[in-house]
Parts: C-alpha cells; structure tokens; sequence
C-alpha cells in the first residue's frame, strides 16, 4: 500500500470517528447561512467557471448561496490552504484542480498535505488535454509526430500553461513514453501559450480541451490526440494518445473537497446535490461543450482519484527533477 493511499484510509477512519449525534444535529441545519467555494485561480480560470457552475446549482437546492471566492496564487496552494485551514463545519469548499496532485511533489514546503488535510466531497468533470501541432509541422499523427521529433531531435518545442501544469506533465509524460525530446516552454496561462502555438513560435500543445476546441474548430491548431483513456465527444473523429502509447493518460479533473473532520452527514449531502447537478441536463450539457467527462460518484470515489492521481504525478515529477518556479 502507498504512502498516499495510506494517509487517504486513516483520513476516513478519522472521519468515521464522529458521533452519529453530533453528525444528526449538523445535517439538521445545513446550511444554515451562506458557503463559500474557494478558487485556487482567478476568474475565468477553467476551475472559476466549474464553481460558478455548481455553486449556481447547489444555492438553488439547498436555498443558500454558495459564493465563489477566488484566492490564487502559488499554483493553486494559497486556495487549497485556505480551506483545508479551515473550519471543518462545511462552508468553506474548494473547487479541487489537478495541481493539487502535482503540487505535492513540486512544492517541498508546503505547511499542510492535501490527501491528508483534505475530505473528499465529489467529483465534477475530466477534461481532456488535446496533443496537437501548429500546421505547419508536416504530420497529422500521433506516430507521424514521434517519427518527426526522433529524425529532428530538439527542434520541437512545447508550450503549457506554466511549470508543473497538466499540460506540462501531459508533455514530459509523452517524452517519457515514447523515448523522444520536445523541449518544454512553460507560460504563465493557457492564453499566452495558445498565442505562441497559433503563431508557431512553439510547435505542440498538450493544452486542454477547454482551453483548445475553438482554436481547433477554427483551423488554427491541428488536433493529433487526447489525453484521456478513451475518446471525446467533443472530437469524436480524433484518438486518444493510448491509442499508439500503450498506457499514456494525462488528463485535467476537478471536483469538491471540504477541510478533513467535516461531518460526514454534510459531505453526504453535498456529494448527493453535486451528483443531482450532473444529471441535470442544462448542466451535463455545458460540461460536454467544454469536451468534459462526468465525474459522478461518491465522496471515496473522488477521494481516491485524488490519492491515485498524486501517487502517479508524484513520480513523474521526481524521476524528471521538475521544481516549481
């Protein structure tokens, strides 16, 4: 068993302790004012647009408001922080990135352990990263492009949003994988990377799906793969990486989490409305748009998506040596 995995059972034994007295009276009342969920990133961010969308939906079901706080700063730490620093009493939520599986391994002072300090509340979405060139690079797949970057090794360049991102490790993960060497150039944000690869400035992306589609609708990036196990609806013409690399998954999920020692009867309710919200058509629809796979299922069911997720980046990012910037 992991080290992670570990820390992830003792936190629900811990949860578990709780009185069912003390749990009854909580559930009782919740929530009895309003709840905020806390944005690693600033508005606008793909996490700031998840939250303002379930936050809209859980205000109208549980007849509070669910206020969207933004706090970035550090790669999404000084959000994270701020909640697992929290009060345990439910009305302090984060929208949960990817980063947090990274930044485990890419931060060495952290003050708090997310698996730790954190309890699982539900999943929301797995977006796909797309691998995809600029068009003027000669190769229209995802084998084309490893035959390319071998006979023209370090000519290619990819671009990501910033060091230790998902399009970061979706970029050093496929190097890895397949034995060739795209030199990485970080950028802070998906807006200047996705700039710098429509210009050709850079000639690969590992971007999101989010941040990708209109770009690829437009004719301006020519999608090879995505990063997810299976294929998008939202390219349904395009493979997935595992398609020609055995194994190769690297996608962006975000969901909810609460500070650890929350009671279990609120996370339950919570884990119960967001699910309710990913039915419901309206939003289930805005989530495709996006190229999103529904994450629906229990608070142990994210919690361990979370565990697994840092386990595998954590060694990602040690066998490569990436620090944070």
């Amino acid at each position: 068993m992991t080290n992670v995995s570990r820390r992830y059972l003792l936190h629900l034994a811990a949860g578990a302790a709780l009185t069912a007295a003390s749990r009854s009276v909580w559930a009782d009342s919740y929530p009895a004012h309003p709840v905020r969920i806390v944005v690693g990133f600033a508005a606008g961010s793909t996490s700031d647009i998840l939250a303002r969308l379930i936050g809209q939906w859980l205000s109208e079901r549980l007849g509070q408001q669910f206020i969207v706080e933004n706090r970035p700063g550090a790669g999404g730490n000084v959000g994270a922080e701020t909640v697992v620093k929290a009060a345990p009493d439910g009305y302090t939520l984060l929208m949960v990135p990817p980063a947090v599986a990274a930044n485990a391994a890419l931060y060495k002072d952290l003050n708090f352990d997310f698996v730790r300090d954190a309890a699982p509340v539900a999943g929301v979405v797995r977006v796909p990263n797309v691998l995809e060139v600029n068009p003027s690079v000669p190769v229209k797949t995802v084998p084309e492009l490893i035959a390319y970057a071998k006979a023209n090794s370090g000519v290619l360049s990819f671009a990501s949003a910033g060091i230790g991102t998902m399009s970061h490790l979706a970029g050093q993960l496929f190097n890895t994988a397949t034995g060739i060497n795209l030199q990485h150039v970080p950028y802070r944000g998906d807006g200047p990377a996705m700039a710098d690869l429509i210009a050709g400035q850079v000639q690969v992306g590992f971007a999101t799906m989010t941040a990708s589609i209109g770009h690829i609708r437009a004719d301006k990036l020519r999608p090879l793969a995505v990063t997810t196990l299976s294929r998008s609806d939202a390219l349904p013409g395009i493979p997935s990486v595992g398609e020609f690399v055995p194994g190769y998954e690297a996608s962006s999920w975000f969901g909810i989490a609460a500070p650890n020692g929350t009671p279990v009867e609120i996370i339950e309710i919570l884990n119960r409305e967001t699910n309710a919200g990913l039915a419901a058509p309206k939003i289930e629809a805005r989530l495709t748009d996006m190229g999103g796979m529904l994450l629906t299922g229990s608070a142990a069911d994210f919690g361990k998506l979370i565990a697994d997720e840092t386990e595998k980046w954590g060694k990602v990012i040690r066998s490569a040596d990436i620090k944070a910037e």
